[in-house]
């Protein structure tokens, strides 16, 4: 797995979030060979964000770096292994159901394994999808909740060539 930038980038994001009482969580924009962005919908039925588009990722647990907090995410979402993390796409500050203050890391990434078939948590999520960028903006115009369609579509136009 290659980190860059370099994790060490991400350590003074990761001590910020903690000197502000924020919990991190790490998002990936995964990109395919073909340029097409995976996305999941989440479940109706679970408690933050149902119905919504999502990037693979979650919580960074205590001690956990982001770069390994994202490898494991990828890899319990999606049964792939991160191959690489290219750039930083965003940080943002958001509040959880709890109340908690939450900072996300969202970063571009590859990865590697059966791209054909990602094993889905089907208790979280109930559609997932290898999507075009044409397909991106006419999911964002038909979506109330079109957050995370907006930041695969900025990282896509992050990527060189």
């Amino acid at each position: 797995m290659t980190c860059a930038p370099h994790p060490a980038e991400f350590e003074p994001i990761q001590r910020e979030a903690s000197a502000a009482g924020a919990r991190c969580v790490v998002g990936a924009v995964l990109v395919n060979p073909s340029g097409e962005v995976f996305l999941q919908r989440r479940a109706e039925h679970v408690r933050l964000f149902p119905g919504c588009w999502d990037i693979v990722g979650g919580h960074v647990e205590q001690g956990e770096t982001l770069c390994a907090a994202l490898a494991r995410e990828i890899e319990e979402e999606t049964g792939w292994r991160l191959l690489e993390v290219g750039g930083l796409v965003d940080v943002f500050d958001w509040t959880g159901g709890d109340g908690g203050l939450r900072r996300e890391i969202d970063v571009l990434a590859t990865v590697e394994g059966d791209l054909t078939r990602p094993r889905i948590e089907r208790d979280k999520f109930d559609e997932a999808r290898w999507l075009e960028e044409d397909e991106l903006r006419s999911l964002a115009a038909g979506s109330a909740e079109s957050g995370m369609i907006q930041l695969a579509l900025r990282a896509l136009a992050m990527r060189p060539g």
